[in-house]
């Protein structure tokens, strides 16, 4: 059997308003969009570098994050490039009014990262591992 290599993930978000939740992926977050508010399924395919995102309509229901329904998780994590590329998007988000639940801080699990809030109060993870001794200390990841 040929061997296939997984090379991205794609989230599927749910909104309860998708034209909102879209604009706000667009002008505060640097997103481009295909648009796709004519299907029976409404929704939008979002894409910032190799990120891509996918905003369904919900059709019933409550929008809620993880951490508001579940106590614990961001609804999404974005790595950057380089760990100093985390300040840089920091800066960025900052500059366009996005909330920011945490500046970018050193954590106890080897990342360097900061969490912004989108405009259906998901909590986004940005940042990258610095210390992959911490992070991958109990690991069966073989680089």
């Amino acid at each position: 059997m040929k061997s296939v290599k997984l090379v991205n993930v794609c989230p599927v978000l749910l909104s309860e308003d998708i034209v909102r939740t879209v604009d706000f992926y667009v002008e505060k977050l640097g997103f481009q969009y295909a648009k796709h508010y004519d299907k029976i399924e409404n929704f939008a395919a979002l894409y910032r570098d190799s990120i891509e995102l996918i905003i369904i309509q919900s059709k019933f229901g409550k929008v809620e994050s993880n951490t508001k329904r579940y106590g614990a998780g961001y609804d999404i994590y974005i790595d950057t490039d380089t760990v100093e590329g985390v300040d840089v998007v920091y800066q960025e988000f900052l500059s366009k009014g996005v909330t920011v639940l945490q500046e970018p801080r050193k954590t106890d699990y080897g990342c360097y990262e900061f969490v912004i809030e989108d405009i259906d109060g998901r909590q986004i993870g940005v940042g990258l591992i610095f210390s992959k001794e911490t992070f991958f200390r109990e690991s069966s990841f073989i680089e």
